[in-house]
């Protein structure tokens, strides 16, 4: 599928925010062609609109915080994972309050939405991010390495110091079917020794054991354990499409991630945005021969549960 999409019908959910704890009311609406992802916050006067872009990345502190003029929406990356795994190019998405609801954790329950509207197909062409040649972002030990590739691959590697998670590695090779079926449903997490500090930081007022993992010591403390055995590096690579959503439409390359959180990719995301080197833009209305997306097409075919 090379055309844009769009959900078909409103659809509207409520939840806890993850941070700050309040109650959330959003709605997600239709969009017109080259419209983009945008969040408006009802909550405000003139209700100020914040478009998914590079360019308005604000922090990345436990989660993705965009904005401008001091209008922000924070914790938007399980929601535009979804957006990215699922194909949607263009969305409305009301909100009133400055975070997204964390729902289970995982990116599920907004797929859960995406798949009850429906998809429709628009007259226009996305925009296809095609890695020329290999570069890399690193922060420390944290790396991620892009290199070119015949669709978008993401092999992740996390490395941490408890008994319970170590080393985990899982490479991902995207397709919304594989999406939905193997990262879509991981979990965020967190470590119980980390709660109280958080709290104290005003975050994570509004977690608990129905939407993140949570460990302790020697055990997951949630009743009914994991959903998958390597779940905390598979929520990883739903945070890295969360973060890659903010280019604003596919990337075909091979992305190796070794520790990444949050800041290295909004590290990579940047830099993909702002050096024309790397990246060559394409559209099926103004280029046809370029090999790596004709390849990576199949990955974005619509799935069953689409109606157009």
């Amino acid at each position: 599928m090379y055309r844009q999409l769009t959900i078909k019908t409103p659809i509207s959910c409520t939840g806890i925010a993850l941070h700050n704890g309040k109650l959330v009311r959003l709605s997600i609406k239709p969009a017109p062609i080259d419209h983009g992802i945008v969040f408006e916050r009802t909550d405000l006067p003139g209700r100020p609109h914040i478009k998914v872009s590079p360019e308005l990345i604000h922090s990345a502190d436990h989660a993705t915080t965009i904005g401008s003029n001091g209008i922000r929406v924070g914790t938007v990356e399980h929601l535009l994972s979804a957006f990215y795994g699922m194909g949607i190019d263009n969305a409305l998405i009301e909100i009133d309050s400055n975070e997204i609801p964390i729902m289970d954790g995982s990116a599920a329950p907004f797929v859960f939405l995406l798949k009850s509207c429906g998809v429709r197909v628009q007259p226009r062409s996305r925009k296809y991010f095609v890695v020329k040649r290999k570069f890399t972002v690193s922060d420390g030990d944290r790396q991620i390495e892009v290199s070119p590739a015949r669709g978008l691959k993401i092999s992740f590697t996390i490395d941490f110091a408890h008994p319970l998670i170590e080393k985990q590695n899982y490479q991902f090779n995207f397709s919304i079917p594989r999406f939905e079926r193997e990262v879509s449903r991981a979990r965020t997490f967190g470590f119980l020794h980390e709660v109280e500090y958080l709290k104290k930081r005003g975050l994570a007022l509004g977690g608990n054991l129905n939407n993140a993992i949570v460990v302790g010591r020697f055990r997951v403390l949630n009743e009914d354990g994991l959903r998958f055995p390597d779940e905390f590096v598979r929520h990883k690579i739903l945070d890295q499409l969360g973060d890659l959503a903010l280019l604003g439409g596919p990337l075909i390359g091979h992305v190796r991630a070794n520790k990444s959180g949050h800041a290295l990719n909004h590290k990579l995301v940047q830099r993909l945005h702002n050096d024309p080197d790397l990246v060559r833009v394409v559209r099926f209305d103004e280029d046809y021969d370029v090999a790596e997306v004709h390849e990576a097409l199949p990955a974005w075919r619509l799935p069953e549960w689409a109606t157009t």
